[in-house]
């Protein structure tokens, strides 16, 4: 069983308080493992009792943002007791490996089971769940027909009709990355200017407001990843009603394929128990544990073969885009400021 710490919004001084009398950070312990995350999902709680139920490694987690945990993982230095980093795009994931804290690895079992694009080539981290990156749309106003690439979003009939969040969300940072990689700066450039020219309003909120817009009128067609629409649809009574009125495009399925992105983990420089760190990786990319992200939380699952969840299923099968998640990690920076200079907010 995990012992479950607070979540903090650590700051300049960076600490964190335990819950009741729990786990306490130590150095190597045969028996178990100290898991940093980022994702917040109850569901993920099965995995970790799982885990110990097989192998007898005790399972000890902290949570908080990705970069606040970054930040952690840094200010504890060689005395950190962290293990496994898990986390939630690959910008963040490349964020971790570019301040150093994470370590490459090398795994039969994981370079096996996770497609080379969801991975980091040098093995620093492993993608776990995918989540494609759609155009929504309002069944009542737009045809599934009328738009089919990202590059739509830009075409100025949709003025005033377009809901995107801010270009500071990680998630459209590595989207744009995806496009000057297929495009490069100048064409992006462009791009981006064509999407702020179409918004129906400032950008503002997550992906579920996106999707409300759309259902309450005020957009026409919205951007967002599928694991919110999933939410939704298996959500609260309100969320339902909002969710039936919209509908999901894949784009680019003439062409590269829907932008995919990841959660993933790697295992920390400075991992004291690197071994069992390892191994939990490896579980993670068991039918069993994949079969959690797509049931508890309407993901993807990163390992080919394992069952969709049914309202997945629902939306049918799509063309992804295989462009190594690492490269369009890699573009966050550049993307974001070809954003500002479009004056994307």
């Amino acid at each position: 069983m995990r012992t479950l710490f607070h979540k903090l919004a650590l700051g300049a001084g960076v600490g964190i308080v335990a819950l009741g009398t729990g786990f306490v950070p130590s150095m190597a312990q045969a028996a178990e493992v100290n898991v940093y995350s980022a994702r917040h999902y109850d569901t993920d709680d099965a995995l970790y009792q799982n885990f110990t139920k097989q192998t007898g490694i005790k399972v000890n987690l902290i949570e908080a943002k990705a970069d606040q945990l970054i930040e952690r993982i840094k200010a504890e230095g060689q005395n950190s007791p962290a293990d496994l980093l898990i986390t939630v795009d690959a910008g963040r994931l490349v964020r971790a490996e570019e301040a150093g804290v994470l370590q490459p690895i090398k795994s039969e079992v994981l370079e096996k089971a996770i497609p080379a694009n969801l991975r980091d080539p040098q093995g620093h981290w492993f993608g776990l769940s995918t989540r494609a990156r759609v155009i929504i749309y309002a069944k009542d106003r737009v045809k599934p027909t009328d738009i089919s690439t990202y590059e739509d979003l830009a075409d100025p009939k949709w003025k005033g009709k377009l809901a995107i969040r801010s270009s500071t969300n990680i998630y459209n940072q590595s989207l744009v990355g995806s496009m000057l990689a297929a495009h490069g700066p100048e064409k992006t450039l462009e791009w981006s200017k064509g999407v702020v020219a179409n918004l129906a309003r400032a950008p503002k909120g997550g992906d579920r407001d996106q999707i409300r817009a759309v259902a309450a009128g005020e957009a026409d067609i919205a951007v967002s990843n599928t694991y919110y629409l999933g939410q939704m649809i298996n959500g609260k009574p309100e969320d339902q009603e909002a969710a039936s009125k919209v509908g999901v495009i894949f784009p680019n399925q003439d062409g590269r394929g829907t932008h995919v992105n990841i959660s993933g983990a790697g295992v920390v420089k400075t991992a004291p128990n690197k071994e069992n760190a390892i191994k939990f990786l490896e579980y993670l990319t068991t039918a069993e544990a994949q079969q959690y992200f797509a049931e508890g939380n309407y993901e993807y699952p990163a390992v080919p073969g394992v069952a969709w969840n049914d309202t997945l299923k629902s939306w049918g099968e799509f063309k992804q885009d295989k462009l190594n998640a690492d490269v369009f990690a890699m573009n966050n920076t550049k993307a974001l400021q070809i954003t500002d200079q479009a004056g994307w907010k």
